[in-house]
């Protein structure tokens, strides 16, 4: 019996509603910025509705670029963005499925050794072995490409951690009637595996593309040609105006753009990340 308590859920409403409107305020104003002229956000008070130039910026922005010399085009920025962050969130889960699927189902000499050397390499982020992952980037010529962009970032000990666990709770009869069906490993782990972590797949490739989307001090390091510049990377560029004033309008409809996969990524895959991120039994 679930008691009606009108108190307890006026509080409830209320701290959701205050804690939906802090996270929204920002993006609204976002909005309400790329939906007025140059002129109207230099002045104060800065707009709190929406303006009629939001259509107008929207094409300014992809046609004209942004930024010093309108050298940036946004839709460029983006393109680099969504293939990093694919390749990054793919490639992680290519990798991390493979290794999982060698530690759990292979039997071979320091086997949990090289688990644990995987799960180790947690305590060394990007941030930590940045200068030593540059230069060999640097030496194997993938400078100012999508490889070098990617594949430092691709390697993942917490994926490979999350579907050893899911592999561990597969029966060992599914293996047994695979083995008397005469499936060898990669069949069984196309046609039995792959299905059972589908709910994890979706879930960490949210995850993993919103990772890779976000990316921002590796791009600036490994990039010096404009034409390879992410999203990130360009909104940050486009406030450092050498001597012109920041054009806002255009700025935060580039932010509202830079938004717009990720949402649609997370809104597409809701119900399967939500599942996977909570799902406990196959």
């Amino acid at each position: 019996m679930v008691e009606n308590r009108p108190l307890t859920n006026f509080c409830s409403h209320a701290v959701l509603i205050f804690a939906i409107a802090i996270i929204a305020f920002p993006i609204w104003i976002t909005f309400v910025a790329a939906s007025h002229d140059a002129v109207r956000m230099t002045q104060t008070p800065l707009p709190l509705l929406p303006g009629d130039q939001f259509f107008i910026n929207l094409k300014d922005t992809f046609t004209q670029g942004v930024g010093n010399a309108r050298e940036q085009s946004v839709g460029l920025m983006l393109m680099n963005s969504l293939i990093m962050a694919m390749m990054i969130a793919v490639g992680k889960i290519i990798i991390s499925l493979l290794s999982a699927f060698a530690i759990v189902y292979f039997r071979f000499p320091f086997r949990m050794g090289f688990f644990w050397m995987i799960f180790v390499t947690l305590m060394l982020p990007v941030e930590v072995r940045i200068l030593p992952t540059f230069e060999v980037v640097a030496n194997l010529g993938m400078l100012n490409n999508y490889w070098g962009l990617s594949i430092p970032l691709i390697a993942s000990a917490t994926a490979t951690f999350m579907f050893r666990q899911v592999f561990l709770t597969v029966p060992d009869e599914l293996l047994e009637a695979a083995r008397i069906d005469g499936a060898g490993p990669m069949r069984f782990f196309k046609d039995i595996l792959i299905p059972v972590s589908r709910t994890n797949i979706a879930a960490l490739f949210v995850i993993l593309f919103i990772y890779g989307w976000n990316q921002y001090l590796w791009p600036l390091l490994i990039t010096t040609d404009k034409n390879m510049y992410t999203i990130v990377m360009g909104i940050k560029q486009m406030l450092e105006a050498a001597e012109e004033s920041p054009e806002w309008h255009l700025i935060m409809m580039t932010t509202l753009l830079a938004m717009l996969p990720p949402i649609v990524v997370v809104v597409g895959m809701q119900k399967l990340f939500i599942k996977g991120l909570t799902e406990t039994e196959k």
